[in-house]
């Protein structure tokens, strides 16, 4: 699969998640439509992606469409995904991301070996993923969200614990929304490039098309050892003149 095929791909992920009809601008554009029940950011706030060059944004009500649609409409399309540059021009109140959009595809995948490592499946919602989840901690925990998953887990157990785990959640347009998470103690080993390889080469066997979504570095680094491309990125924006309701997950 070429890169353009890809973005092609990526792109119309995106544009579902919308849940309006929109697409992706002309190479450079911004297009704004109003979504309140929007799948690019937590409900009540703004949602932005852009990729390819281009960007989609949903705005929760006719209103604040107005305001973003004036001030993002002044920025080059790669700032309208900077957290700094948004707060120039919006009136910001919390920022999610930006968040790297990354794909991969059979021809670029580069899997990993296990080497002396056994990395073994199990159900996804195990009590012992659960365990490295606390381990782990509720931010990184809350990063990988393994909790979600749809796949199986992919873990490697030392002394009998679940220290590294990958999966993936089935979103829409046949894609698998990769999630790692390893044990603070054993970072630095390449557990989650191995239990990671292995949630990609699933995904990939059933025809899907893996995406990393991630905003730490080291998470970074591990896709593109995998053969990962960022194409993108996603920012989530909670404006004051927005109404502050409920928020859940993107």
């Amino acid at each position: 699969m070429s890169m353009d095929a890809l973005v092609v791909r990526a792109r119309g992920l995106w544009e579902d998640l919308a849940r309006v009809p929109v697409s992706f601008a002309p190479p450079g554009g911004v297009h704004v439509v109003v979504s309140p029940r929007s799948g690019l950011c937590p409900v009540g706030w703004v949602g932005v992606v852009a990729l390819g060059g281009s960007a989609v944004v949903t705005a929760p009500s006719d209103s604040a469409a107005v305001i973003v649609r004036g001030a993002l409409g002044r920025l080059p399309v790669e700032a309208v995904v900077d957290s700094t540059a948004v707060r120039e021009v919006l009136p910001v109140t919390r920022v999610l991301g930006p968040a790297a959009l990354a794909y991969v595809s059979p021809a670029t995948f580069r899997p990993v070996a296990s080497g002396a490592l056994t990395v073994r499946q199990l159900p996804a919602a195990h009590p012992d993923v659960r365990i490295l989840e606390q381990v782990a901690g509720h931010e990184d925990a809350g990063e990988a969200a393994l909790d979600d998953i749809t796949s199986p887990a992919f873990v490697v157990r030392e002394h009998g614990q679940v220290v590294a785990a990958a999966g993936y959640r089935a979103w829409p347009r046949r894609t698998a929304h990769i999630g790692v998470l390893t044990a603070p103690e054993v970072r630095g080993r390449g557990l989650a490039r191995v239990t990671g390889s292995a949630a990609v080469a699933h995904a990939l066997a059933a025809g899907l098309l893996p995406q990393w979504r991630a905003r730490p570095p080291a998470s970074r680094r591990v896709a593109a050892a995998l053969g990962f491309e960022e194409l993108g990125s996603q920012l989530g924006v909670e404006m004051a003149q927005c109404d502050n309701a409920t928020h859940g997950p993107a």
